[in-house]
């Protein structure tokens, strides 16, 4: 018998190959999914995501790919993810009696942000769209526990034991971060610049606002895994999504505070996050900075900015939409922000694709008006975002989902990690606050790898 801990224990196949999908779901004893996650590491590196929701109800591991899915076209990658899960689908033999969301099969991916931004080499193994059917995933909701396998072919009751037994056998390893050797900023001077030449835009122009990004380059003394690096974010980023995805030898990984889009038995709901400032030294100068931010005219349009623009978006797709009228804070360890969530019922035959095609670039991480913003960020950046800002997250068969913009994060690979942060310009936008701010979004990913910068 094959050793169930390896990558070739079942049948890959691309979704050019067609088949038929066998899925079982059945329920576990309480486990740690990280755990799982970390020693499956030397038999599927390269092969696994890692998701936890912001509220601490969800955790989802995949491992192994059953199919990958990418898209065919950049013009339609979107359609195209949508109608290869369709097709996936259509012939699934699905065994689930559990009317839970992200249990059973399940698609975990996401998307770059720009197709037309210029290529890079760091990005080389994610592409404009990659998607996994794991082989074997964990979902824990609610503090229930479930383990869904995934094959083109039949499996038999006791290789499910099998898995369930191991699973229940797994202790935690001993991790270490490398040292970093070395911390590179990209281009200051010339990103002040670009700050200084795009504000003068905004004032002159009827452009309303622009988000510039930049990043960081870490050399590390070694090579660094994934786990020790999620095992940081969640315990230093309570209150936000942790997420990691690799891909060959790169991982993508953050601590993002931020959904774009949620769906959950036809309930909709959606972030509206812009506007930002820093935490207080103490309680009452963090109570100033709050007080100050939902006060502050320049993020307070910033903010309605991204509130117009997701209600519109979503308008098409929900019916009942839910929005407050101001927005209120949303704190995490570093950061504050201005909050405001939209609530809505999903019409007949929309999906969570369509809506996060739909959402995709939200102002707060490309601009107003859309188009106008990304040529400018493609002539200003000078750099591949990637995934980074990008939506990223899960959707399974029965089209429940959740996505989240894939900011306060970065990319790993080897020994070299790359950081990336972002701001958003309006008129009154000045150049080094904006810098300072990038360094704020810097942090939460620096203090995973235990640096820091200001």
């Amino acid at each position: 018998m094959k050793t169930l801990l390896s990558p070739n224990s079942f049948k890959y196949v691309s979704t050019n190959e067609g088949g038929k999908l066998y899925s079982y779901t059945m329920q576990l004893d309480p486990c740690d999914p990280f755990v799982f996650y970390q020693r499956t590491h030397s038999s599927f590196n390269g092969q696994r995501f890692y998701w936890r929701s912001s509220d601490d109800t969800t955790i989802i591991v995949g491992i192994g790919i059953s199919v990958s899915i990418t898209s065919k076209s950049p013009e339609t990658r979107f359609e195209d993810i949508q109608q290869q899960w369709r097709d996936l689908l259509n012939n699934a033999d699905i065994h689930n009696d559990y009317e839970i969301a992200g249990i059973g099969p399940l698609l975990f991916g996401g998307f770059s942000f720009d197709t037309k931004q210029p290529a890079s080499e760091e990005w080389e193994n994610y592409g404009d769209s990659l998607f996994y059917l794991p082989k074997i995933m964990i979902t824990c909701v609610q503090e229930q526990y479930f383990l869904t396998i995934n094959s083109f072919e039949k499996l038999e009751t006791g290789l499910r034991d099998e898995w369930k037994n191991r699973i229940k056998q797994m202790k935690p390893q001993d991790f270490s971060l490398p040292a970093v050797n070395n911390r590179k900023e990209y281009n200051i001077a010339e990103w002040l610049q670009s700050v200084e030449k795009i504000v003068k835009e905004l004032q002159t122009t009827e452009m309303q606002k622009v988000v510039l990004a930049r990043k960081m380059k870490l050399d590390l003394a070694d090579s660094v895994a994934s786990e020790p690096l999620i095992h940081s974010l969640l315990s230093q980023q309570p209150t936000s999504f942790v997420f990691s995805m690799e891909a060959g030898d790169s991982c993508f990984l953050g601590a993002s505070p931020e959904r774009l889009i949620k769906i959950e038995d036809d309930q909709v709901l959606s972030t509206c996050l812009a506007g930002s400032t820093g935490r207080g030294k103490d309680e009452i100068e963090d109570q100033r900075l709050g007080n100050s931010l939902l006060k502050d005219s320049k993020n307070l349009f910033e903010h309605e900015l991204v509130v117009s623009m997701i209600e519109d978006a979503l308008r098409p797709y929900c019916e009942n939409l839910a929005i407050p009228k101001e927005p209120v804070l949303m704190k995490t360890p570093y950061i504050q922000h201005l909050f405001t969530p939209v609530k809505g019922k999903a019409k007949r035959n929309s999906s969570i694709l369509k809506m996060v095609q739909a959402l995709h670039p939200t102002p707060a991480m490309g601009g107003v008006p859309t188009k106008a913003a990304l040529k400018i960020i493609r002539e200003e950046e000078k750099m591949d975002r990637g995934f980074y800002a990008s939506p990223i997250g899960w959707t399974d068969y029965r089209g429940n989902g959740e996505f989240i913009v894939g900011i306060r994060s970065g990319l790993v690979k080897g020994n070299t990690a790359y950081l990336y942060a972002g701001c958003g310009l309006v008129p009154e936008s000045i150049s080094k606050k904006e810098l300072l701010e990038t360094r704020i979004k810097f942090q939460p990913m620096l203090r995973a790898f235990g640096k820091e910068i200001l």
